[in-house]
């Protein structure tokens, strides 16, 4: 077997420590090599070969353009692109378009770096070992990227939701702060769970605080736009979305975050006996039904009072309804609507870039990139459970204790 590469170079020659530079030297070849096939498919013949018929394409090689470079995601490349003449329109390369300097997937790798936070300055560093030294990469192109969020964000939040069928909404206020502000702004968040099972972000807004005006705001924009009365709201505790949601959907059933809850309560335990509340606490919205959680918030509330802590003891019956109003819906779904992780997850790893947010002067600068985020985060949203009673609940089966009750509409009925 030959030992020697189309170019004639010892493959046996490449070690370890060559592997990265032999393979982009072969890369480089090869798409050179497709460059000089296009022009060759074009004039329907090969380089130094003369015109076969008088009626052959017109068109000759006129030897080659400047060294470029192309970043590609195994490396940047040098090519030449070439020239072509006496055609009645420009020669336009389809493999190399001009201008262009990376190839899609590594334009797509760039946002895709700064949205899990790599700053701006870090760019050419942090990438030059990955994508070679000719990488074309600044921080200008990710402002100009920033640009283009901005317009997408502005774009989105115009968008008709007509056709979304929303069964489930989580609500939430997430708060960040940027450089020059002294105090925290809320972000009002809110993502539909849709009778397909997939869950999508359908607001994302700047405020001062979560009040009533606020989240009414919010959800009268929704509304406008088309989006159509959930079936059950999850949120946290929060006064304003439970009278902005009064104002403007107030059909939908309301369940209140159980990790809110949990972690309120357990500020007016003592610390030492954290672990024991806190096992207790857990065990209430994982009972099989709705008796059986009162049940087990009443053995809390005697084991609360017995070590003097009254506080706890009533506040975890506060709201007992909107804590509980998942066990009108499919035990298939519970694992969704006892929290809003659907909201805190994604922003959980975001609040480490959003000190990223530090970045910006004003929060209102931080929302499209964090709106980017989001859409990143919403390719990896988990689907919900059982897709199929979605459209039961869309038609109007009823649920008691995660299960179908028999007492529909009589057009779930049909």
């Amino acid at each position: 077997m030959d030992n020697k590469s189309t170019n004639g170079t010892d493959k046996s020659s490449c070690g370890w420590a060559d592997l990265e530079a032999w393979v982009r030297g072969h890369v480089q070849r090869f798409v050179q090599g497709l460059l000089e096939d296009e022009v060759t498919d074009l004039l329907g013949r090969g380089k130094h070969e003369r015109r076969a018929a008088v009626d052959a394409p017109a068109g000759y090689r006129n030897g080659s353009g400047k060294p470029r470079r192309l970043t590609l995601s195994c490396g940047t490349v040098e090519l030449r692109r070439p020239r072509v003449r006496g055609l009645e329109a420009r020669f336009e390369s389809r493999l190399l378009p001009l201008f262009v300097k990376r190839t899609k997937q590594v334009s797509e790798l760039l946002p895709e770096l700064y949205l899990h936070g790599l700053a701006l300055g870090d760019f050419e560093l942090a990438l030059r070992g990955l994508l070679g030294d000719g990488a074309s990469l600044s921080p200008s192109t990710i402002a100009r990227l920033k640009q283009k969020w901005q317009g997408e964000y502005e774009a989105w939040g115009t968008q008709r939701l007509d056709e979304l069928e929303p069964v489930y909404l989580w609500v939430d206020g997430v708060y960040i702060k940027a450089g020059l502000e002294k105090d925290k702004a809320a972000l009002l968040v809110a993502i539909a769970g849709c009778s397909d099972g997939h869950k999508e972000l359908v607001a994302l807004v700047a405020g001062h605080r979560e009040s009533e005006a606020a989240w009414s705001g919010v959800l009268r924009d929704l509304k406008r736009r088309g989006l159509r009365c959930p079936k059950l709201v999850v949120g946290d505790g929060h006064l304003g979305i439970w009278a902005g949601l009064r104002n403007v959907y107030p059909e939908a059933a309301e369940q209140r975050c159980w990790n809110h809850r949990i972690v309120n309560v357990l500020d007016k335990v003592a610390k030492k006996r954290h672990g024991q509340a806190r096992l207790q606490l857990k065990q209430i919205p994982y009972a099989k039904s709705e008796r059986e959680a009162l049940e087990l918030r009443e053995r809390f509330q005697t084991w609360c009072r017995t070590h003097g802590l009254d506080e706890a003891a009533r506040l975890i019956e506060h709201d007992w309804d909107r804590m509980v109003a998942f066990y009108r819906f499919p035990r298939e779904h519970w694992t969704h609507l006892r929290t809003t992780n659907v909201v805190e997850s994604p922003f959980g790893a975001l609040r480490l870039r959003t000190d990223a947010a530090k970045r910006f002067k004003k929060v209102e600068s931080a929302t499209a990139v964090i709106f980017k985020m989001l859409c990143v985060a919403e390719t990896r949203f988990r689907r919900l459970n059982a897709p199929e009673l979605l459209r039961e609940l869309i038609l109007g089966a009823e649920f008691k204790d995660g299960l179908r009750t028999g007492h529909d509409t009589q057009e779930a009925a049909a």
